[in-house]
Parts: structure tokens; C-alpha cells; sequence
């Protein structure tokens, strides 16, 4: 059986710009750049998140346009 590869997220903050349909998110990353990305809350989590909160997320290697929120970030 191959063995899995693991790919390494990289982990940045976001703020939450606006909630949008079917429990996605819109966000700016706090990075050189900024860019705007679309998330959702990971894993089973019960976090609640609305607009212009700051936010921890996680975005793969293979597709930094969709990310996944970790946490709040306080």
C-alpha cells in the first residue's frame, strides 16, 4: 500500500469580511498581499464567526483560495 503523502498547511490570520451562503465565509488575509479568500468553520467545531472578527486559518498548498478556520483569534 503507498504511503500517504502530507501536505504542510500554512497557517495565517484573516479577518472576516462578510458570511456568506451555506456556511462560507469571505476573508482578507493579514498578509503582504491580502488577498481575499473563501472558508469555512473546520472540523466539527461550534464556532461562531461574523463579520470583522479576526480569525486563524489554514490554507493548503494546492488551492490558497479556499481555506479552512482554525480559530478566533484573540
Amino acid at each position: 500500500m503507498p504511503e500517504a503523502r502530507e501536505e504542510k498547511s500554512l497557517v495565517v490570520d484573516a479577518l472576516v469580511l462578510e458570511a456568506l451562503p451555506g456556511a462560507l465565509y469571505r476573508l482578507e488575509l493579514e498578509t503582504e498581499s491580502r488577498p481575499r479568500v473563501t472558508a469555512h468553520v473546520g472540523g466539527g467545531s461550534l464556532l461562531r464567526v461574523l463579520p470583522g472578527e479576526k480569525v486563524v486559518v489554514e490554507l493548503m498548498p494546492y488551492d490558497t483560495t479556499r481555506a479552512r478556520i482554525v480559530r478566533k483569534r484573540t
